[in-house]
Parts: C-alpha cells; sequence; structure tokens
C-alpha cells in the first residue's frame, strides 16, 4: 500500500508524551501515520476524518483496535467525543477526560496526487475541491456564480493575492469555467512564471473557500481546549501563514486568560534531514500548548 510520510512525526511524539492507555483525538486522521505511532505507544485513537475515500485507507492500516473511526468534519469535535465509546473498558468519553489533540492541517498528498478531485494544477480535472464529497458547494460554483467582489475577495484573502481584482475581473469574463486547466489558462497571463505556479495562491484561496477551512479551524480549537485534561496538550501543524496565524492568536489568548501555557514560544519546523526526505514537510510549522 502507498501511503505517505507523516510530518514533524518524532516531534508529535516528543511533545504529544503519549501515555499507555490515555484518550488522543487525531483530528485530520488522513492516511494514519500519526495515529499509528500513537498506538504503538499504547494509546487510544479517535480518528476524525471528512473525506470517505481517505478513511478506507486509514482503516485497512490501523485496523481495529483501540481506535474508533469517525467521517466528519472536525468542527463537531465536542459531539465526535461525547458520542464515542472507547473500545478498551467500554468507557464513555466526555469533557476533560482528553490526553491530547493533534490537528495536521492543510490537504492530503492523497488529494494532490489524485487526477479527478481539482486540487492540483498538475492535472486537468473538474473544479471540485470539496475535502467530504458529501458537501454540495464545490470550487466550479464559486468560479461560476460569485461576482467579481466576490471573488475579489476570496483571493485576496485566503489567496493573499494582491492581483485579486484583475484575476476575479478574468475569472467573470471568461466564464464558464470547468476545469482546472481552464482556470489556468485564465490566471496565466495575469501573474506569468516566477518561484510558483501561477495559480498556486488561487487554488488555495478557492479551496479554503470551498471547504471553509479557516472558520471550521476556529470553532474546533475553541471546543478542543476544553476537551482536555489538566496537562493535556494540543499540537497543530500548520502549512500556511493564515493558518499559523489563527493558531499563534488562539494560543496566546489562552495564555493571556489562564486556561492553558504555550509550550513552544516559536513554532517547531522540520529539520533539514526530514524536508529532504519528504519535501511535503518543507512549510509545516508546529505549536503546541498544554491546558492549565
Amino acid at each position: 500500500m502507498n501511503t505517505h510520510i507523516p510530518v514533524l512525526l518524532n516531534e508529535i511524539l516528543e511533545y504529544l508524551q503519549v501515555k499507555p492507555d490515555g484518550i488522543y483525538i487525531d483530528c485530520t486522521l488522513g492516511e494514519g501515520g500519526h495515529s499509528e505511532a500513537i498506538l504503538q505507544k499504547g494509546g487510544k485513537i479517535i480518528g476524525i476524518e471528512q473525506d470517505g475515500e481517505i478513511l478506507e485507507i486509514a482503516k485497512k492500516r490501523l485496523g481495529p483496535k483501540n481506535i474508533i473511526f469517525v467521517h466528519d468534519n472536525f468542527k463537531n469535535i465536542k459531539e465526535i467525543l461525547a458520542n464515542s465509546i472507547l473500545i478498551r473498558g467500554g468507557a464513555s468519553a466526555s469533557i476533560d477526560s482528553v490526553n491530547g489533540i493533534l490537528y495536521d492541517l492543510g490537504v492530503s498528498s492523497v488529494h494532490f496526487e489524485s487526477k479527478t478531485r481539482g486540487f492540483s494544477f498538475r492535472f486537468d480535472a473538474d473544479l471540485d475541491m470539496r475535502l467530504d464529497l458529501r458537501n454540495k458547494v464545490t470550487a466550479k460554483d464559486l468560479v461560476n456564480s460569485l461576482s467579481v467582489n466576490q471573488l475579489k475577495e476570496i483571493i485576496l484573502k485566503y489567496g493573499e493575492e494582491h492581483r485579486a481584482e484583475k484575476i476575479a475581473q478574468a475569472i467573470v469574463k471568461n466564464r464558464p469555467i470547468h476545469t482546472t486547466f481552464e482556470l489556468i489558462k485564465v490566471i496565466e497571463p495575469i501573474i506569468g512564471y516566477k518561484n510558483i505556479h501561477p495559480a498556486t495562491k488561487v487554488f488555495q484561496a478557492l479551496r479554503i473557500a470551498v471547504n471553509q477551512e479557516l472558520d471550521v479551524l476556529d470553532e474546533s480549537l475553541d471546543k478542543a481546549i476544553l476537551l482536555l485534561k489538566t496537562g493535556g496538550r494540543l499540537l497543530v501543524i500548520s502549512f500556511h501563514s493564515l493558518e499559523d496565524r489563527l493558531v499563534k492568536h488562539k494560543f496566546r489568548k489562552w495564555a493571556k486568560e489562564g486556561l492553558a501555557k504555550i509550550i513552544t514560544k516559536s513554532p517547531i519546523r522540520p529539520t533539514y534531514e526530514e524536508r529532504k526526505v519528504n519535501p511535503r514537510a518543507r512549510s509545516a510549522k508546529l505549536r503546541v500548548i498544554e491546558k492549565t
């Protein structure tokens, strides 16, 4: 089976301080790399994954022992925990019962390597970009229905692209746009080729908008910190500045309120050796906070 290398795995295990029979929530289960290591340390896992296809990969990798698989969005973390019955001992989990919570944000390598889901500008595919195929709104819906101002706001806010207005105008002028390559063709003349692909920021912006990623993260974090035991830790791996900024401000707010203490004064980054082996890790930042 083709599985991908979990990012910052050694650092995750170091900061999570896995206790045998401790309860851990993997909010972004993916293919199960981080959870596999936690299980090997004796932890119990509630694994949340919103993509049903990737959840099946994790199930085959991890098996049924000491893990509950949940097909849901991590914004529902409180409800998921309340409804979860841990396999060993059969005890119902509740608020203040969790030893650690992990978020590995962003998009899975499986998504970027999919030739049909529209996440990658390497493949000509339908403009979908939904992480959960049960959701109704796709990137194609946004591209073909929103006004210039609405598209501009999304591209500027979530892509931090200063040519957002020109791109939005070009999109509206060239509608309908159905595929990734059709959208790239509209963007290329405005951005040109420099250090990154010209569609990188626009694709990021549309993906964040389709999946409401920042709003969902904000909501989930506020619930997650309350689920931890005293001394329990919350770990977040982010991959772009918008996510990291949100997490940093949230952690500072909790520390100021006396709810938690920040463990990582500056974000932990992958070593040169990890980045060499796993290029996906190059932009990763890990922040850790502990419930007080």
